[in-house]
């Protein structure tokens, strides 16, 4: 195949997501009254056009009649088609600013709108090829006849006018593009399917294009042995927030996402053919799920904890994990907040009788929480957030942690869990899942609280012995509760739940909802998708909670090789011993080990070839390896 050959494209729905003269006719048929009807007959038109079924010439001839252009019209055209630019062609606007003599715009639009866009881009009106309006003082009148492009078959005509010595490649989505193909002019046809697929063009075409990544990594042009991001699937599931969605989409990745979790075999079966997955914390990933997802590189959890994720099984096949322990810290802090006074205010208990029809009028049990001591219980994100408003209530605060944490405010760190029980009027537990931490308050811990305190749960469901809990508000030893998470859990919304507490006086259930609020699901979708983006797009492991580490840059006139490996001497000494048979120049090189895994990064020139590749993947103890760019 030609290294260098000589790309042809299209204009409207190729390098831009819209056909143009559709959206100018919005502009100059605005205040007509038979604007639906002539808009109507103009996307008929277009469309017979793009399929073949008319002459684009004829067609052409038919939409200036009907639109009516005037030249002050033009401006805001462009102005709109700036926003249109197709998401691909923007993404790797790159290739035309570095290489202006590889690409060449060919269309039956007109110049007067297709140069101001693709000049922002670096191609200059000489590589352009298109249509001129005639005009009658301000009024366009018609196109220049003279033109091939204003008759059929003036796309194979403008191509061959190019006199190109190498070979030629036609992108586009129309009929008028395969005719270039069909003519002989052009040695392949990409149906170019981004925004319009169409499929007579499409069955026609030697290769089917969902972006212009793809086209450039078939051609040798760029992406080189990295593989397109239209063919890489991202999975998410449990109605992970539409941000993440838009997001992943705008960086043209082909995403599914579902509305519930997945078990165990429906997930094995999905992972086959998936690159990313996205999930919350009913679907587990366990290796047995894992064990023929060979194309996944990255999964998210797009909320706090990742017990539900086999870490162990994702590290061994060199699969990055990503959580988002930070995006919903505020709204678990608000609704402990929100529970606090209501507990200690015993509002449920008056909410319930009211909606009851009684009317409970009394002040006994009821405190402000001005004064109260809170005992905070895990000293992290969302502790130490705790800590800073409840003291803000005026509330004295402690905390216990395992680990050295910097106190807040006036809050103060104290030896023992036993110690904190025996201190504190309400008591807020906000541990992680580690195994060790279930069961952490049972029998014994409630009975060290102080008589009428208060427990709130918005951490793990297993860190409270929940019969024990019920026992003890049962026998009125504890004030009350707030209990936000459970042992067991339904899977889905409507399904039965069942727990000892429900009943009980100044008690309050609610379905692990903590961090469920808008902003905390966008302010996770954000996080967690710029995360998995970073390590798809640079290499970047910060914040993996399996992965060493690792914060990079762009990359920038290289191309980047990560290779994540067993932590065994001589694995670097290996690659760099493959990247000097392959005549490889090492431009950067990162290593970072964490335990049993290693991480090495390696920037190199642009002159490497598939075989130094294929060795690479196949040096001992090698996990995963891929190439960027």
């Amino acid at each position: 195949m030609n290294p260098t050959p000589l790309l042809v494209l299209d204009f409207d729905s190729t390098f831009t997501t819209v056909e143009a003269l559709e959206l100018l006719a919005e502009i100059t048929l605005a205040d007509d009254p038979d604007r639906a009807t002539k808009l109507a007959e103009i996307t008929r038109l277009t469309d017979q056009a793009m399929n073949g079924e008319i002459g684009f010439g004829d067609a052409l001839k038919r939409r200036i009649a009907l639109l009516g252009i005037r030249r002050e019209h033009l401006p805001a055209l462009v102005e709109q088609l700036r926003a249109k630019v197709s998401p691909s062609i923007r993404r790797n606007r790159d290739f035309f600013e570095k290489n202006p003599e590889r690409a060449v715009i060919v269309t039956g639009g007109f110049h007067d709108y297709v140069d101001p866009i693709v000049a922002e881009f670096g191609v200059t009106p000489d590589r352009v090829l298109a249509n001129s309006l005639v005009f009658e003082g301000d009024l366009a009148t018609g196109v220049d006849e003279a033109n091939p492009l204003a008759h059929d078959g003036g796309k194979v005509e403008a191509v061959r006018s190019l006199g190109a010595s190498g070979q030629v490649v036609m992108i586009g989505d129309g009929w008028t593009d395969y005719e270039v193909r069909a003519a002989g002019v052009a040695d392949r046809f990409y149906a170019y399917v981004e925004t319009a697929a169409r499929p007579r063009v499409m069955a026609a075409a030697d290769q089917v294009a969902a972006a212009f990544d793809e086209v450039l990594h078939a051609e040798g042009l760029g992406g080189r042995w990295s593989f397109p991001r239209s063919r890489m699937k991202v999975l998410l599931l449990e109605n992970i927030h539409p941000d993440a969605v838009a997001r992943f989409r705008d960086e043209g990745y082909d995403v599914e996402t579902e509305t519930g979790a997945l078990d165990e075999a429906a997930l094995a079966e999905r992972l086959a053919d998936v690159s990313v997955l996205g999930l919350r914390s009913k679907t587990t990933l366990s290796a047995k799920a894992l064990a023929k997802a060979d194309r996944l590189l990255a999964v998210a959890a797009f909320c706090i904890g990742t017990n539900q994720i086999d870490l162990k099984a994702c590290s061994d096949k060199g699969v990055a994990v990503f959580n988002a322990p930070y995006s919903n810290t505020r709204s678990v802090v608000e609704l402990a907040i929100g529970e606090i006074v209501a507990l200690v205010r015993r509002l449920f208990d008056k909410s319930n009788a009211a909606h009851a029809g009684r009317w409970d009028k009394s002040a006994a049990g009821a405190h402000e929480i001005r004064g109260l001591t809170l005992g905070v219980v895990g000293y992290g994100a969302i502790g130490s957030q705790l800590s800073v408003l409840a003291e803000a209530m005026g509330m004295r605060v402690v905390y216990y942690d395992v680990a050295e944490k910097l106190s807040l405010g006036n809050a103060r760190r104290l030896r023992s869990l036993d110690e904190l029980l025996t201190t504190a009027d309400v008591v807020s537990l906000h541990t992680d899942g580690r195994p060790e931490n279930r069961n952490l308050i049972g029998a014994r811990e409630l009975g060290l609280m102080k008589p009428g305190a208060i427990l709130l749960n918005l951490s793990r469901g297993h860190v409270v012995d929940v019969p024990a809990l019920a026992e003890a508000l049962r026998a009125r030893r504890l004030g009350g509760a707030g209990v936000d998470v459970f042992p067991e859990e339904p899977e889905a919304n409507g399904q039965p739940f069942a727990s000892e507490l429900q009943g009980l006086p100044n008690v309050i259930l609610s379905p692990h909802v903590g961090g469920s609020t808008e902003e905390a699901q966008a302010a996770i979708a954000e996080f967690a998708t710029e995360r998995l983006l970073g390590f798809l797009h640079r290499g970047d492991t910060t914040f993996s909670v399996n992965l060493p580490n690792v914060q990079l840059s762009e990359v920038r006139g290289a191309h980047r090789l990560l290779h994540i490996h067993r932590n065994r001497p001589g694995v670097l000494a290996g690659i760099n011993r493959v990247l000097a048979e392959g005549g490889l120049n090492i431009l950067a090189q990162h290593l970072k080990t964490e335990g049993d895994l290693g991480y090495v990064i390696t920037d190199v020139d642009r002159n490497y070839g598939k075989a130094a590749i294929e060795a690479l993947k196949r040096l001992p103890d090698t996990l995963r390896f891929r190439a960027i760019y």
